[in-house]
């Protein structure tokens, strides 16, 4: 069976390869030091055989025993309120951290595939993005140590690609959301949930007109998952084209949880981008790719996990 390492496998989306790829068969490595991933994410694999978790912060040398077919790098925090208060975390990690992870590829001559993010476009000045789009980054802003992290990830990956013909691959990750998101996060979906679930106020920044793409966990995974089979070497956007704004956001949820929240508006933080939605022409094409998952449909099925999980812990 293959072997699979998935680095940053306590995460909100490693934990969800972690799912898939035990569903295919694949026998399991999950690689996390906890930063901001959970050990309840991986909990129901407790005693499956063909899962193994190794707690290491991959900023230091990885050693993984035996053969290994495809490593995926899905470890940074990626939120921007763990980003901010681990800046030099989250640049070690992007740099260092992905190092290690090439160099366990090249020992091991297996595909690697690397998560990156919409991020790398900046504040655009283009709209779609597409891959082709260098991106309108402030480099010495509070969230550069993300954006600079990823964009050096990069090329870091596509200079192991040219130098040792390592299999590579570059997921440019668009807003997901799901369940097992923290709920603390700072992203907006799962901090205008822990709003709803508590009948607080919802916390909207600016005017509320700045506008984000939306894709479903399920969908994501199911990119990820075909991006890594296939052959292509260039970044490929993974993420739903549909604009929404934070306004309508909060208006669609309070609709799914039939509820009437006051609103409350916060001073826009820094570098926050104003547009972000993927061009998903490549995706189509070579990966014959696109989401199924409607925003209502996946705002459920998100509230109603909170919603157990809220029951459960009363």
């Amino acid at each position: 069976m293959p072997r699979t390492v998935i680095l940053g496998a306590a995460g909100f989306i490693g934990s969800h390869l972690v799912d898939r790829f035990l569903e295919r068969g694949h026998e399991v490595i999950g690689v996390d030091n906890f930063i901001t991933g959970s050990p309840d994410n991986l909990a129901h694999h407790e005693g499956n055989e063909r899962f193994t978790f190794l707690e290491h912060d991959i900023t230091r040398f990885i050693e993984i025993d035996g053969p290994v077919d495809f490593i995926l790098n899905f470890a940074s925090p990626a939120s921007p309120i763990d980003y901010l208060e681990l800046p030099i975390q989250t640049l070690k990690v992007g740099a260092l951290g992905t190092h290690n992870a090439l160099g366990l590829a090249v020992a091991k001559k297996a595909r690697f595939l690397q998560a990156s993010t919409s991020e790398v476009y900046g504040d655009p000045l283009e709209h779609p993005q597409k891959e082709s789009y260098l991106g309108n980054v402030d480099t010495i802003g509070p969230r550069g140590v993300y954006d600079e992290g990823k964009r050096f990830g990069e090329a870091l990956v596509m200079a192991y690609h040219r130098t040792h013909g390592l299999e590579t691959r570059i997921d440019r990750i668009f807003n997901t959301y799901g369940p097992r998101m923290r709920l603390g996060d700072g992203r907006v979906v799962p901090a205008f949930i822990s709003q709803v679930l508590a009948d607080k106020p919802l916390t909207v920044f600016g005017d509320g007109r700045q506008t984000r793409s939306f894709c479903y966990i399920e969908d994501q995974v199911d990119g990820i998952e075909r991006l890594l089979y296939s052959s292509e070497v260039l970044p490929v956007n993974i993420g739903n084209p549909e604009e929404h704004s934070m306004l309508s956001l909060a208006e669609t949820l309070q609709s799914i949880a039939s509820t009437r929240l006051p609103l409350v508006y916060s001073e826009l933080p820094t570098g926050d981008p104003k547009v972000r939605c993927p061009d998903i022409t490549r995706a189509k094409q070579v990966l014959g790719w696109e989401p199924k998952v409607p925003l209502i449909e996946g705002l459920s099925r998100t509230l109603d996990y909170y919603r157990e999980r809220s029951r459960s812990n009363a």
